[in-house]
Formats: C-alpha cells, sequence, structure tokens
C-alpha cells in the first residue's frame, strides 16, 4: 500500500517508517507541524525527519509552516495541561492537512508517527484519523513491541537531533518553566 506517514519528529519516523517498510509498504513522508515553536526547533526537527528518511530510503515532503494557523486553534487551551483538549485539536489539525494531502497525492491510505510516543494516547490519535479518514486511516499504536524504545535506539545510532519537549510554545513553557 502506498501510505502517507504523517511526521512530527526524526525519533519518531525513524520507529514508525521502518515498521511500515518491513511491512512491505511504500512511505511518503508528511512533515506537517504549524505547531513546532520556535522556528529553529522546526527546521531542526525536519532535518532530523529528512536524515531518518535517507537513512530508511523514502523521501519526505515538507506541509506549510505557518504557526498562525495552530495558533488560531489551540490559543484559547493554552492553560490546558499536555495530554489534554489542545493536544487533541492539535493531532486533529495535523491528521486533518495528511488526509488533504494523501488525497491530493493519490496514496492508498495515512497514518501518524505521534502514535509512537509514550506521552500520547493512540487511542485518542487513531480515533481522530479514523473520524478523518475512515477505512482510509492506518490506525496503529506504534509505541508497542517496545517501538519508542527502538526509534530511539536507531536515533542514537544515527546521531539524529532529540527534543525535550513535545513542541508547541505551551509544552515548551511546561518543560522549561
Amino acid at each position: 500500500m502506498k501510505i502517507v506517514l504523517h511526521i512530527c519528529c526524526g525519533v519518531c519516523a525513524a520507529g514508525a517508517a521502518s515498521v511500515l517498510l518491513t511491512e512491505g509498504h511504500t512511505v511518503t513522508g508528511y512533515f506537517y507541524n504549524p505547531n513546532l515553536y520556535p522556528e529553529s526547533e522546526y527546521c531542526r526537527r525536519l532535518a532530523a525527519a529528512r536524515a531518518t528518511a535517507e537513512h530508511l530510503g523514502f523521501s519526505v515532503v515538507e506541509g506549510p509552516y505557518d504557526p498562525s494557523v495552530w495558533l488560531a486553534t489551540a490559543e484559547a487551551f493554552q492553560h490546558e495541561p499536555e495530554g489534554g483538549q489542545r493536544c487533541a485539536l492539535c493531532y486533529r489539525l495535523r491528521l486533518e492537512n495528511s488526509f488533504r494531502f494523501m488525497t491530493e497525492t493519490a496514496q492508498d491510505a495515512f497514518t501518524s508517527t505521534l502514535t509512537i510516543s509514550p506521552h500520547k494516547s493512540a487511542k485518542i490519535i487513531n480515533a481522530i484519523g479514523e473520524e478523518i479518514g475512515g477505512e482510509r486511516f492506518l490506525a496503529r499504536d506504534f509505541k508497542k513491541k517496545d517501538g519508542f524504545k527502538k526509534a530511539v535506539g536507531l536515533a542514537k545510532g544515527w546521531g539524529l537531533y532529540r527534543q525535550n519537549y513535545c513542541g508547541c510554545l505551551y509544552s515548551m513553557r511546561e518543560n522549561h518553566g
């Protein structure tokens, strides 16, 4: 199957893409993350995603980076804790855009690296993805079978940048004061 893999960062892409490629899928990475703050963080994560794609042999397409789109969606929920309603809105924004990209490029299905994180609910992400794309969303929990641990191992071996916060301005404030 031709699958669009929404990519949040290189580490998560390492784990999720390696599973999909091992299963015999053709993967197109789609880096769409208007939530990432600051722009220098966006650039570091994009570079790591591209490095992962090079190591594993798939392509990455960069979606538009317009933080104002994310801010308009999430600002009213800036005081929500990590994993709260703000995060669900952020997942939805990125999955909707990934679904559009999948249909525009005539691919078979889409999924996201987001479910590999031990800090994110695969149940919530998969429910949102299925609501958006129906059967064309490939529901997965990439953290299962030590998926996150394997991804971190690959990233360390490749010398990839590994961030210490989810990515948005609000998660950065939570983690760095």
